[in-house]
């Protein structure tokens, strides 16, 4: 099994910045991605892709965020870092990591509310 536990999120105003992190242990498998989600209030809000790393460096990020933010990951701590910067309101969800290996693992953090608000 693997387990993620978040850290990070909080509240901010708009312009400025935030880091989420995501520190993964147990059963962990080569060629995984781990990743963040989000998932904004309201009705109709479905759990979107934010940005995601392959361990082998890979990354792709949605539309929406790139330029703003940059995912890393820290292999030796098996730790994914999402740099969110010049945040605006509409950024405002509760964010989810992700652990992914094909036909194996298809896990989730417990989510970190991140609040963009004056």
């Amino acid at each position: 099994q693997v387990q993620l536990v978040e850290s990070g999120g909080g509240l901010v105003q708009p312009g400025e910045s935030l880091r989420l992190s995501c520190a993964a242990s147990g059963s962990i498998l080569n060629f995984n991605v781990m990743g963040w989600y989000r998932q904004g209030q309201g009705p109709g809000k479905e759990r979107e892709l934010v940005a995601r790393i392959t361990d082998g460096g890979s990354t792709n990020y949605a539309d929406s965020v790139k330029g703003r933010f940059t995912i890393s990951r820290d292999g030796a701590k098996n730790t994914v870092y999402l740099q969110m910067n010049s945040l605006k309101p509409e950024d405002t969800a509760v964010y989810y990591c992700n652990f992914f290996v094909v036909r194996v693992y298809n896990v989730w953090g417990r989510g970190t509310q991140v609040t963009v608000s004056s």
